[in-house]
């Protein structure tokens, strides 16, 4: 008997504690928090619907050794590590933290626009001065594409920010709503 009179005051002690809240202060609403619901952006077509010979003829570097496909990009490189042209679209993701990210690793971002669409562009150059890596996000919304072209240690037989932005003018153009 002992131990159900212990209990039942546990549980008194447990249903006291729960049965007062800051609800009760605020007339019993609770708090909610805004959840920001934004319509999806467009349809891009695998690899932002670019071939691989668009890709090949834009970079102007030979062809490519490796093509990687996967549900969210592609990714074209001469040979693993060396230069590559690289796509991806992000669905229900803010383009804030990428182009906040290209600032964290030394490619400050500039405000660019692409068929109408805002956007951002960081780029890294050699010690020659050469643009060699250049990276452009396009914003949808609650998505965005990003394009990555570096020739790595290679010098540059096109300006890596002309070829991001050609094939980004592209997606969007081809871009299905």
């Amino acid at each position: 008997m002992p131990t159900i009179v212990a209990m039942a005051a546990l549980a008194a002690v447990f249903v006291t504690g729960c049965g007062s809240s800051d609800d009760d202060a605020r007339g019993g609403a609770p708090e909610t928090t805004a959840l920001q619901v934004t319509e999806p952006g467009p349809f891009f077509g695998e690899c932002g619907s670019i071939s691989d010979d668009e890709v090949e003829a834009a970079f102007a570097l030979g062809e490519f050794s490796a093509v990687t496909r996967n549900s969210v990009g592609c990714e074209w490189e001469t040979y693993v590590g060396g230069p590559s042209v690289s796509f991806s679209w992000y669905r229900g993701s803010p383009i804030g933290r990428e182009r906040a990210g290209s600032d964290l690793i030394g490619r400050p971002a500039a405000d660019v626009e692409v068929g109408g669409r805002p956007g951002f562009m960081g780029s890294a150059q050699n010690e020659l001065g050469q643009t060699v890596l250049c990276e452009i996000g396009v914003d949808f919304g609650g998505d965005f594409i990003h394009w990555s072209v570096t020739y790595a240690n290679f010098t540059p037989t096109a300006d890596s920010c002309a070829v991001a932005r050609d094939l980004a003018e592209l997606s969007v153009e081809r871009a299905q709503s």
